[in-house]
């Protein structure tokens, strides 16, 4: 099949990551040059893989026939759009706008004018993650926690858009049933936006999750735990190994110093196939060009996560203000 002629707009934290992932993918990729504001950035980077780089996004969307859009939040609109406007591919980094209304009006232009537009949730990709969906059947309680120590990488969102939205997008997908009930408080200590958070999610078939998100934390916690009937099901994201329970049991031992508790269970360890999930997720965007077809998640799919996320922001920047008046006072 013919190679895909992809630009990328914005070579930033992410950017690099989709530059060096799409050098390695030659074979399908065609990577025609990289543009961004800093321009000495885009010189640099093109140096460093011996690609080209533009001064300009109009002329590097003159040469291409996709992009991967790694900007800040606030200008995915305005890429995208131009991008859909000239009849280009677009995979936007996540989330794909700051508001909802934009998310729509983009899945509506793509739809239209019969483009790919995929949102780049990397954990979808994630071997992990992906047998969850062939694991998982009538899930009851799911916890979530997703901990990092600080870092000044993401200075234009807080902690819900940078890090909980991907178990957001996770957990909504596993359970596919309506949210009926969402509860969220956070707060905020390095930054102008809440640095850690917890959302309640309830949904229409009773499934109830807790997510947990926190760039405060001095130790970097990766979990999903996944309670349904008959198992519970563990993943620990940095090593993605998955663990099963089943047919648990547990017993009392009184003796005349203690009370012991016990518990067993038998316990499957999941085989997961890993690899690069970003690889994974531009090897997806390329077959789905070249192929013509639609990406695994549907748009519908990437704007319901959004809708939940955005509103657990909501919750919490008002909850932040609220706070911020009271002291003020």
């Amino acid at each position: 099949m013919k190679k895909v002629k992809l630009g990328i707009i914005g070579v930033g934290h992410m950017g690099q990551y989709h530059v060096s992932v799409a050098v390695a993918l030659k074979d399908k990729i065609s990577l025609i040059g990289i543009y961004d504001i800093d321009f000495g950035k885009s010189k640099e980077i093109a140096n460093k893989y011996k690609i080209n780089y533009f001064n300009n996004v109009e002329d590097l969307m003159d040469n291409v026939e996709a992009v991967i859009i790694a900007v800040p939040t606030f200008l995915h609109y305005k890429y995208a759009s131009l991008a859909l406007d000239r009849n280009i591919h677009v995979l936007v980094e996540k989330p794909a706008t700051e508001r909802i209304e934009q998310a729509r009006k983009l899945a509506k232009k793509a739809k239209k004018k019969d483009l790919i537009f995929q949102v780049g949730h990397v954990e979808r990709f994630n071997g992990a993650v992906q047998e969850l969906y062939k694991i998982v059947t009538n899930p009851i309680i799911i916890e979530s926690r997703r901990l990092s120590p600080f870092t000044d990488r993401v200075k234009d969102v807080g902690v819900v858009l940078d890090l909980m939205i991907h178990d957001i997008d996770i957990v909504t997908n596993i359970v596919n049933s309506p949210v009926i009930s969402v509860k969220a408080s956070g707060g905020s200590i390095f930054s102008d936006y809440e640095d850690y958070a917890t959302a309640i999610l309830q949904f229409e078939n009773g499934c109830i999750s807790t997510i947990t998100a926190s760039r405060i934390t001095q130790r970097k916690i990766r979990t999903l735990s996944i309670s349904q009937e008959k198992s519970y099901i563990f993943l620990d994201y940095s090593t993605q190994d998955i663990h099963i329970h089943r047919q648990a049991s547990q017993a009392y031992l009184l003796t005349k110093e203690e009370i012991k508790y016990s518990q067993e269970s038998f316990v499957e360890e999941l085989f997961v196939h890993k690899e690069n999930p970003l690889k994974h997720e531009q090897e997806h965007f390329y077959n789905c060009i070249n192929n013509r077809i639609m990406p695994y998640f549907s748009n519908e799919a990437d704007i319901r996560s959004l809708e939940v996320t955005l509103e657990i922001e909501n919750i919490i920047r008002s909850q932040l203000q609220k706070e911020k008046r009271m002291a003020a006072n």
